[in-house]
């Protein structure tokens, strides 16, 4: 499977998650979260060119950046490792871009854009982590739970511990 945006974000939020996504068990239909984030896009695609290549999704490019735009910043580390995955495989065709993450709602942070570069460290941080995520996702069965306060929000909290 080729890692995604989705999956790399999953990595930082949930093993568990990752795990039954990656292996095509998908309870996000139903997920408020998910449909207020297809909204958001919605509303905005005037200000959004998705771009789609090689698995992903990039919300747009422009001359100097990869803009990726997100709801809130309640999961800024993910977020950022998402754009950094993007900004690594546009490198690899090529393609040399800064990333700009854009934040709609302000929650735990002060900013609503950043602005992220993808450093050698963080290349090679990025390739561990995509090494992490494909030995969990090759596993033949999914990682045991971790009950967060993040879970009862999530798509898969009834899989998980009902």
């Amino acid at each position: 499977m080729k890692i995604n945006g989705t999956l790399i974000s999953y990595f930082f939020v949930c093993k568990t998650k990752l795990w039954l996504h990656a292996n095509r068990i998908n309870l996000e239909d139903n997920s408020e979260d998910v449909r207020i984030g297809k909204v958001l896009h919605e509303i905005n695609k005037d200000k959004i060119d998705e771009v789609s290549f090689d698995s992903i999704k990039v919300d747009k490019i422009t001359k100097d950046y990869v803009v990726e735009v997100k709801k809130s910043d309640s999961d800024i580390e993910s977020a950022k490792w998402q754009l950094l995955l993007y900004l690594y495989k546009l490198k690899k065709i090529g393609v040399v871009k800064k990333g700009k993450l854009e934040v709609f709602e302000k929650r735990k942070q002060n900013k609503k854009v950043h602005f992220i570069e993808l450093s050698k460290e963080k290349e090679q941080e990025l390739e561990m982590i995509i090494n992490e995520i494909e030995n969990h996702i090759d596993n033949p069965i999914p990682p045991k739970p971790i009950k967060k306060s993040i879970c009862k929000k999530c798509a898969y909290f009834e899989y998980c511990f009902i």
